[in-house]
Parts: structure tokens; C-alpha cells; sequence
């Protein structure tokens, strides 16, 4: 039986549907696939930064393209997760999540068997793609599968643990499978995972019939808010190769601008707007997606040269790699876990913003080491310090994002929040890439060529990046302090916020 087939006759016997008034008995067996698919994408997150130096040698990748291996997948996926929520919604929920889990699943055959770069960055590109299909969807069944308000909150706090603690598990992924297998290995994991979730969800996995309304899909605005991002990202990437002043590097910054410019003009005039501005021009929503796109600008590129400098400086194998990375994960769970307890006493402002400058102290300390550094000493201080301050950030961040939101624009204003980290830890990936390759150019020419120099050449190219991550989240801070008011999200209901940080 086809696929459509199967959704459009499963409807008669759907547990789901208002005839039947009942609880679907396999809600918790399709809970579980749902959450392999977050797990899934999660994992892709964060295990391909510890296969990454491998890949790069492997496949001759340079150090100036080696972040479109990040970059591909964040900016497709943030670019399209809006609008992979508008398909899910008209065309089926679960038809979209299975569609997602097998395009998720070829596009990772493609990236774990690319014979070079070309072919990973495209294979990243489509997982991004069809991770902005899933994503969606799988929230979206977790809301209509759970109707019961203790077994929804259950749900959603399965659903949010995965979140939270999938990246810890992908980095440690990622160290086995890089060491003992190969880095391809951890693209080609997700083959036969994806596959049997997609088996399993076509007989547990169910879904509610799309409401028949006319379909509106704002493919010029996904368009034109893609292409600019990929452009801009280009231009970060040509300005390391070609200079900031270069005149292609330059006429890349004008397309990026023109295409984000025709975006919000075409947002604006849309009757169906994938974005609408309304969402993003109340005060306190804007000031946490500012702050949650400062943060992706900072985090993401600092994951990237700290895999480097724990494995090509302080010579780490992939595994203790991923193993050093841990605390990160334990840090945000155990604040996030404080500040959930504390906002409603204190709102959301305080949190954010003690959250945001205490990562931006760690982000300081991280622009002292040196080749000889210790781990102990510089780098587990600074990753502790970071990540319990961006977990008092995370939770009231989400809140605040949701708090009196029109029902209408309740979906969008919560994938806004990943939106905005997805997108700026593509744009903050390739501009902290090139700020850290032409500072240790520079450092180069001035110091000489030795095998002494390189060494700190490119370390003293990481600190320049990490004094810029640290700007960034004191920028961060600074918009929470003056656009989120103090007690803006104590109205904000608890499945509104599983939903959100989930």
C-alpha cells in the first residue's frame, strides 16, 4: 500500500479522530520514533563536529570552505523550518514526517559515501532540508497524538530531554564512530535508523486529517530569505580568500542585502507571509530572538574551533574529544533545570541577561589559551562557566518568545526560536572561520614560518574568534536588558513551554 494510500484510508480506524474519543493505545510506542527523529537531528549537530578535522583531511577540504560542512545543514535547515511547518500542516503531518525521516535518511548515504567536498556540502544541505520537514511535523503529532494535559506535559518533557541531551550523546557518537570506524560513519549511522523509524511510523505513528483550507505556501519569501543567507555566508567565506574590500567579496554583501531586503518587502506585502512581521516587532519577542541570534552567532563557532584546538593542538583523540565536550551538555541541563524554577520569581530579563554575561566571562577566559594550555586549567573552567550561564538563557528566552502571542502565530513564534540559532550559527560559523583564518594568516607573515609559529598562529587565530564570540553575547546581554521587560512571560503556559524549548 502506497503511502498517500495509507493516510488518506487510515482516517476510519484513526484513534485519533474526534468520532472515536479516545486516546491512540499506541501514543507512547509513536512517541518513541518521534523522539529517534529529534535524536536524529540533534545528533547531526554535534556529531559531525567531531568528525569534522577527519573529513577535512580525508577529502581535502580548506580551511576556508571546511564550515560549509556546519554551515550547509544549519542554513538549510533554518532557512526552510517555517516553511516545512506550513507543508506539514497542509498536506499531513505524518506524510511530511515520513517523507522527512527517508529524504533524511538518502541524504545521509549521500553525504557519508561523498567521494569530496562538493558532494558533503550538498548531502549537508539536503539533511538540513528534510530536517526542516521533520522537525515540525514530529511537534506537531506530539501536540495532536497527546490531548490528556498530564500525558502531553510527559510527552513534551521526553521530547525536550532528547533536545537537550542529544547533543552530549552525538559528541560521544561522534568520537567512537570517528575512531574506531570512520568519520563516514557518522553520516551512515542514521541509514538504518531512519529507515526503521519510517517503517514503524507508518502503522504507529498516526495524524489527524489536514483541515481543508486553501494552501498557501510562500515559496518567494523561503526563497529570497535562503538565497540571501547563502550569500551572505559566501561572502564571509570569499572575504577569507579574496579580502574584505575585494570586489567580488563586495558584490556578494550587496546580493545577500538585496535578497534579505526583497524579503521583508515581500513579508510585508504577503497575504500569507511565512514570516509575519508582526510576530517579530513586539518588544519582547524581538529582544529574545536578537538575543537567540547572538547566541547562535557566538556558540556555533566556538564548537568548531574547540574541536579543532582539542584535536589538532592538544593532539585529542575524536573519542576524548567528545568526551570533553560533556561537561557542556551537563551544564546547560543542571542551569536550565535551576532556571526553570527561578523565572517565575525573578522573569525572564535577569535570567537572560546574568545567563548572557556569564558566558560572555567564559568566552574571555577561552582568549588565554595557548598551544601548551591545559584542559583542566583553561578549557573545562571556561566550558562550565559558558554553559551554565547559556542554560539560564535558554529557558526564559523560550518563554518570552511565546508570551502573548496571537493563537494564529503561535507555530511560527515557536520555531523562530530555532530558526534564529540555526541561522545564526550559519552566519557566526563562516564569519568567525574567516576572522580566524586572516588573523592567523596574519600572525604568519609577521612571525615567520616555523613549525613553532604555525602552532601558535593558529591558536592565536582561535582567540581572535573568541574575543569576537564575546562581543557577540555582550551584545546579547545588552538587547536583553533594554527590549525584554522584567516580568514578560509569567503568563506563559507550561505545554507553551515544553513546546518552545523543545
Amino acid at each position: 500500500m502506497s503511502l498517500t494510500t495509507r493516510a488518506e484510508t487510515e482516517s476510519a480506524t484513526n484513534p485519533l479522530d474526534p468520532q472515536t474519543n479516545g486516546q491512540d493505545p499506541k501514543r507512547w510506542l509513536a512517541l518513541a520514533i518521534i523522539a529517534v527523529s529529534q535524536l536524529m537531528i540533534v545528533l547531526d549537530g554535534s556529531i559531525v563536529n567531531i568528525a569534522l578535522p577527519s573529513a577535512q583531511h580525508a577529502l581535502h577540504i580548506s580551511t576556508a570552505n571546511r564550515q560549509w560542512v556546519i554551515t550547509a545543514y544549519t542554513l538549510s535547515f533554518g532557512g526552510l523550518l517555517l516553511l516545512g511547518g506550513r507543508i506539514a500542516d497542509y498536506l499531513g503531518r505524518k506524510r511530511v514526517f515520513i517523507v522527512g525521516l527517508v529524504g533524511f535518511a538518502s541524504a545521509s548515504a549521500i553525504g557519508g559515501l561523498a567521494p569530496d567536498a562538493a558532494a558533503l556540502f550538498g548531502a549537508r544541505a539536503l539533511q538540513g532540508a528534510f530536517a526542516a520537514l521533520m522537525a515540525p511535523a514530529a511537534l506537531s503529532l506530539i501536540s495532536v497524538t497527546f490531548t490528556e494535559a498530564h500525558e502531553r506535559a510527559r510527552a513534551f518533557g521526553v521530547y525536550g530531554a532528547i533536545s537537550g541531551g542529544g547533543a552530549a550523546i552525538g559528541l560521544i557518537a561522534g568520537g567512537v564512530l570517528t575512531q574506531y570506524a570512520s568519520w563516514r560513519w557518522c553520516l551512515l549511522v542514521n541509514v538504518p535508523v531512519a529507515a526503521v523509524a519510517a517503517t514503524a511510523a507508518l502503522y504507529v505513528v498516526h495524524d489527524r486529517r489536514p483541515e481543508k483550507s486553501q494552501r498557501h505556501y510562500d515559496i518567494p519569501g523561503a526563497l529570497t530569505a535562503t538565497l540571501g543567507l547563502v550569500a551572505l555566508v559566501y561572502a564571509f567565506t570569499k572575504a577569507e580568500t579574496s579580502g574584505w574590500l575585494s570586489g567580488s567579496t563586495i558584490a556578494l554583501f550587496a546580493v545577500a542585502l538585496a535578497l534579505l531586503v526583497a524579503f521583508v518587502v515581500l513579508e510585508l506585502r504577503s497575504d500569507y507571509p511565512l514570516l509575519p512581521i508582526r510576530v517579530v516587532v513586539d518588544r519582547n519577542r524581538g529582544g529574545s530572538y536578537l538575543t537567540s541570534l547572538l547566541a547562535g552567532l557566538a556558540l556555533f563557532g566556538m564548537f568548531l574551533f574547540l574541536t579543532f584546538y582539542l584535536q589538532g593542538t592538544l593532539q585529542y583523540s575524536a573519542l576524548k574529544s567528545g568526551f570533553a565536550f560533556l561537561p557542556f551538555s551537563i551544564g546547560i541541563i543542571v542551569s536550565a533545570t535551576v532556571a526553570a524554577q527561578l523565572l517565575p520569581r525573578f522573569g525572564p530579563r535577569a535570567l537572560m541577561v546574568i545567563g548572557m554575561l556569564m558566558a560572555t566571562a567564559g568566552l574571555i577566559l577561552f582568549t588565554g589559551i595557548g598551544v601548551h594550555s591545559s584542559y583542566l586549567t583553561h578549557v573545562l573552567p571556561s566550558i562550565m562557566i559558558i554553559s551554565l550561564g547559556m542554560g539560564l538563557v535558554f529557558v526564559p528566552l523560550s518563554s518570552t518568545a511565546l508570551t502573548g502571542v496571537d493563537e494564529r502565530d503561535a507555530g511560527v513564534a515557536s520555531a523562530l526560536v530555532n530558526t534564529t540559532q540555526q541561522v545564526g550559527g550559519s552566519l557566526g560559523t563562516a564569519l568567525l572561520n574567516t576572522v580566524a583564518a586572516t588573523a592567523t594568516t596574519t600572525y604568519l607573515r609577521s612571525h615567520g614560518a616555523t613549525a613553532a609559529v604555525k602552532a601558535a598562529g593558529v591558536v592565536h587565530g582561535y582567540s581572535v574568534a573568541f574575543t569576537l564570540s564575546a562581543v557577540l553575547l555582550g551584545a546579547g546581554a545588552i538587547s536583553a536588558l533594554l527590549l525584554v521587560r522584567p516580568n514578560s512571560s509569567s503568563d506563559t503556559a507550561p505545554g507553551e513551554l515544553a513546546l518552545a524549548t523543545a
